[in-house]
């Protein structure tokens, strides 16, 4: 195996190492605004990626924390990010119903068409056509929809 296609071994890493980037997950995923982005703001990575590929981003997002969301778009977490189920930040926003959340996405670039099911993929699925403008979702890609599509989630 290439040394590129391996994840580092987490277990090297020092206890508190592990516990203060569990602490960060777990605030992005209860909406500790402020611990989260005064953490980013001191250096952490907008991108940290937790054992499943989900980012702190897509943690908030998929959470409902819109505030939390716009803090970390803002300062340079990926709306593009795909977790190792291969879902997206935006389908999954779409999933949970957080509107405000896909706009504040769509708004720094976030492609509807990543993930399986994509964003326009689940909102056809949902039936959340109120967002299906949002999305930019043209009529070529409300065809082939697939069916029986593991729900999108964090």
């Amino acid at each position: 195996m290439d040394k590129q296609d391996s994840k580092p071994d987490v277990n090297s890493l020092p206890p508190e190492t592990l516990d203060f980037a569990k602490r960060m997950f777990d605030a992005a995923r209860t909406g500790d605004t402020d611990l989260v982005l005064s953490a980013v703001d001191a250096g952490l990575p907008p991108n940290l990626t937790n054992d499943k590929g989900n980012t702190l981003l897509m943690l908030a997002a998929y959470a409902g924390h819109t505030e939390l969301t716009k803090g970390l778009l803002e300062r340079g977490g990926d709306p593009n990010r795909i977790n190792d189920l291969g879902q997206s930040i935006v389908a999954g926003a779409v999933f949970k119903g957080h509107d405000e959340i896909v706009r504040a996405l769509m708004s720094k670039g976030a492609d509807p068409r990543q993930g399986t099911p994509n964003a326009i993929q689940a909102a056809q699925m949902f039936r959340r056509t109120e967002l299906m403008e949002v999305l930019g979702a043209k009529e070529e890609d409300l065809v082939n929809i697939p069916e029986g599509l593991p729900p999108v989630h964090a």
